[in-house]
């Protein structure tokens, strides 16, 4: 093959690529729209907890959901499988990671990867609502440990 004419086939190669390309975009593109009115609260099977799944399946994979802790509720520590980020909508927060408390207001973000052992408890009268990316099938694994501690 020539200089020429393996420039030519880069050329048209890349010129193909560009035609191609804009209509795989389109076609894999998808809007998710829930307004707060249309969320569907349901227990998540642990007292005083609530979720409302807004986006992929919690128990499959990944998936956007909101989760709510009634007032006073205090978690044991434990850890979850995938890697989340959490954001507060809600309420305060008090998350205990990484060996310290941390007062999360609304607005506040953290992330817990690697299966990060956590507890947490709501401050305040109100409940603390959160926004949860999860990267993965969600669950709740409580430390063996946090039985113990009376």
């Amino acid at each position: 093959m020539t200089r020429h004419s393996l420039a030519f086939a880069f050329v048209a190669t890349l010129a193909i690529a560009r035609a191609v390309s804009p209509v795989t975009a389109q076609a894999a593109e998808k809007a998710v729209v829930t307004p707060v009115a249309d969320l569907k609260w349901a227990p998540a099977g642990i007292p005083g907890v609530s979720i409302a799944a807004v986006d992929g399946d919690m128990a499959k994979g990944p998936s956007h959901f909101y989760l709510k802790y009634d007032a006073g509720l205090v978690t044991p520590l434990h850890h979850h499988s995938p890697d989340h980020y959490v954001t507060v909508v809600s309420g305060t927060l008090t998350l205990t990671a990484g060996g310290a408390d941390h007062r999360l207001a609304p607005g506040s973000f953290f992330a817990l990867t690697g299966m990060a052992k956590h507890a947490a408890r709501v401050e305040g009268k109100e409940p603390c609502v959160m926004f949860i990316d999860a990267r993965g099938p969600w669950d709740v694994v409580v430390d063996p440990a946090a039985g113990d501690k009376k």
